[in-house]
């Protein structure tokens, strides 16, 4: 029998832990034909989390728990459980019920069929108008300035074969952009769509912060186009500059009496190339903040706690 690891971040989601739990576990009892582990891995909640994440593994041993130290934020702790995982394959999902286990036959069945990675995509979804049109707008420009291609519209919800967590786990990133590196594998994928629904119980932990967090780390890991905008701009800028100046030359060379600059020119001019230099300044900024965090290597995340586990951790390769 082939096993599978289904892996689920959560960070206080007390009402939706038991829901996500029953609902795999009906969709496993129709496929007899594997076996499977449900990893969680907490991110130091502060609510009941954990305490009903292991009273239900105290009576499933399929059930396991990973409790970090600390929150170690929303991008390195499901990649850690990801790691943890000995399944055949690893089906990856939110704990928020967002992500609809109803799909895992569908994972599997492609997997079958030899599809190293099966991703499901949202080309639509009941969340807000608002915030989905930002994810779609982020999503089409860093598939335009990426290197590489990368899958719209997926959050990393999706079923991914050993050899493919292996690969990973090779890659040895401290911090990493799970979708650009499964993209940067380039295996072929199949892609199974699925309308999103709305959250039902909590709130989301994503704020203006996670989420410019999550978009500058795609760009600074697949893109120099940023660095390169900035330096044409800069060219461009600096030939402006010097045709304007030569032409207020010659006019002031021309009617001396007449011609004056005035105070105005000079201080748009001064705003203007001064927001310039802050705007590249703090791109540049966000790409050496890029190369500080890989240089640093500091683990994904330290580990208070594990339920159900008879291994160790699983190490990272020297």
């Amino acid at each position: 029998m082939k096993f599978i690891s289904i892996v689920t971040p959560c960070y206080n989601e007390e009402e939706n832990i038991l829901p996500l739990v029953e609902r795999i576990r009906a969709v496993f009892a129709a496929l007899p034909q594997y076996r499977y582990e449900h990893i969680f891995i907490d991110n130091a909640s502060t609510d009941g989390s954990v305490a009903k994440i292991k009273a239900l593994a105290a009576t499933d041993s399929r059930i396991k728990l990973i409790v970090n130290s600390r929150n170690f934020g929303h991008i390195r702790s499901p990649i850690h459980a990801i790691l943890q995982a000995s399944g055949d394959a690893v089906i990856a999902l939110a704990s928020d019920l967002q992500d609809p286990p109803e799909l895992i036959p569908e994972f599997l069945k492609k997997w079958e069929e030899g599809v190293r990675v099966v991703l499901g995509v949202k080309p639509k979804s009941l969340e807000s108008r608002l915030m989905f049109t930002i994810r779609r707008a982020f999503y089409r420009t860093i598939g335009l300035i990426s290197e590489i291609r990368l899958v719209q519209n997926t959050t990393g919800f999706g079923l991914y074969d050993r050899s493919v967590i292996d690969i990973i786990r090779k890659m040895d990133d401290p911090y990493p952009y799970f979708r650009g590196m499964i993209s940067e594998i380039g295996f072929a994928h199949a892609e199974i769509p699925y309308e999103q629904p709305r959250r039902l119980r909590g709130i989301t932990k994503n704020n203006f912060y996670t989420l410019y967090d999550l978009a500058m780390l795609g760009i600074t890991t697949h893109s120099k186009v940023p660095l390169r905008l900035a330096a044409m701009t800069g060219f461009f800028l600096a030939f402006l500059n010097l045709f304007i100046a030569m032409g207020y030359g010659i006019a002031k060379l021309l009617w001396w009496d007449q011609f004056s600059l005035g105070v105005a020119p000079l201080i748009i001019g001064l705003f203007f190339f001064a927001s310039v230099q802050l705007f590249f300044i703090g791109i540049i900024g966000e790409y050496i903040g890029a190369i500080h965090t890989q240089v640093l290597k500091r683990p994904l995340v330290i580990e208070a706690e594990r339920v159900n586990f008879s291994n160790p951790p699983a190490e990272k390769p020297s």
